[in-house]
């Protein structure tokens, strides 16, 4: 993952979140003004109730302001007569029950007269027991000195009953809290990849560049070998200085392979496009290739079909490629390699190349890593088969920065199609 789609991520992840942040304050805030009105409402309407009980009894409470909000919890009711804490608590506990309020309350008759409480008690709905009520700044007497006979009801658990009338807000906010603690969790662990990437992707350029003075060294001494008397007139030294020679070839494309993903990987890289005549390419490529197929004991049959085989590619990449699919198809066959090249054209342009094997095939979960970088398909019995798992990754990156498709069909025991649309 490059550096600016993980900053994109990071800064539409960002603003992501604190837009679901703000809209899940605005719905918590306005659910919670919203359950506290209906609360007081609630309360307003079954004090005017009681007030209307105690009227039909012969009190005469006000007309207005027969009911003084004191504070968020607590409320005044104003009767006007004296008031007899058992019809109180009757008339309380009925109609708060009717606005389905069955929660903790205190109430606390007044006298007047002496300005102290006469009378308290504390409704628990929970243990359904009652506690004498003390006066304390929370039940206050009133300083309103037109109140001549009234009561107070406090609701000393108002706030956690509005909380519990919000449980299901509050757990989708939990949930939302618990994803944006894993959205940052998961940009923590990117950054954290991002950063051991970089350093992987580093030492393996710097490894790579360091490789290739000795190749290079490597190289000019083997070729003087082959080319001094002394050395090809003696056959033991003549083969180890062949072996030196192929094996230097070997690891120098090894080296130069890495080196062009690098470039891929960094967004550098450049195709030198031409047009090429594939089936040209393919000849010569199946020249050097068939030779050591038929050591193997193996056959390679060739079905060029494409009527028009000019395909506009960077020829030594599109050759590196072939040459890899080639290579894999004789490494992992089951005895001998029997491989099929195909080309055709496609019904809307261009034309289809074709690999096929009757080799060991790749397992169905195996093919979705098939064209990861450094993976390698698990072989079974097969062990002398070697190899980075770069070939197919390198494979894939070409195939797409020259727009084409390449697709892998795969059957354990009955071998491997590899197509490329191009």
């Amino acid at each position: 993952m490059s550096n600016k789609t993980i900053i994109r991520v990071i800064v539409f992840g960002t603003l992501a979140i604190f837009g679901i942040i703000a809209i899940q304050a605005y719905l918590l805030i306005n659910t919670w003004n919203v359950e506290e009105k209906e609360f007081e409402e609630n309360v307003i309407i079954a004090l005017q109730n009681v007030g209307e009980r105690f009227k039909k009894m012969g009190s005469t409470p006000p007309a207005y302001d027969l009911i003084n909000q004191v504070s968020s919890n607590y409320f005044e009711v104003n009767i006007n007569d004296i008031i007899r804490a058992e019809d109180l608590e009757f008339f309380l506990r009925t109609e708060l029950e009717a606005m389905g309020l069955r929660e903790d309350f205190e109430y606390g008759v007044y006298n007047c007269d002496s300005r102290e409480m006469a009378y308290g008690k504390y409704i628990s709905y929970s243990a359904e027991k009652v506690k004498p009520v003390e006066l304390t700044e929370d039940f206050p007497i009133t300083q309103d000195e037109n109140l001549i006979y009234y009561f107070g009801v406090r609701f000393p658990n108002r706030v956690s009953q509005i909380l519990s009338n919000m449980r299901l807000t509050i757990i989708f906010s939990a949930i939302l809290l618990v994803t944006i603690l894993f959205f940052l969790y998961s940009m923590f662990i990117i950054m954290q990849q991002k950063r051991l990437s970089e350093m992987q992707k580093d030492f393996i350029n710097n490894m790579t560049h360091e490789f290739k003075t000795p190749i290079s060294t490597i190289k000019i001494s083997s070729d003087v070998f082959l080319k001094s008397p002394e050395i090809m007139s003696n056959e033991r030294l003549a083969r180890y200085a062949r072996i030196i020679q192929e094996q230097n070839i070997r690891l120098n494309n090894q080296v130069e392979k890495v080196l062009q993903l690098a470039r891929i990987e960094k967004d550098n890289f450049k195709l030198n496009r031409e047009d090429v005549d594939l089936h040209e390419l393919l000849q010569s490529i199946l020249n050097s290739i068939r030779l050591q197929v038929e050591k193997s004991g193996g056959t390679i049959t060739e079905d060029l079909r494409a009527t028009t085989p000019i395909v506009n590619a960077d020829r030594l990449h599109l050759t590196n490629i072939i040459h890899n699919l080639l290579d894999n198809a004789i490494k992992y066959c089951q005895d001998k390699p029997m491989i099929t090249l195909q080309t055709k054209d496609l019904p809307g342009g261009g034309m289809k190349l074709i690999i096929k094997d009757q080799g060991i095939g790749i397992e169905k979960e195996n093919l979705g890593r098939l064209f990861d970088k450094f993976y390698r398909v698990p072989t079974g019995d097969v062990h002398n088969v070697k190899g980075f798992g770069l070939g197919l990754f390198y494979t894939k990156n070409i195939c797409d920065v020259h727009g084409w498709k390449i697709s892998v069909d795969s059957e354990p025991g009955h071998g491997t199609t590899v197509s490329i649309d191009m």
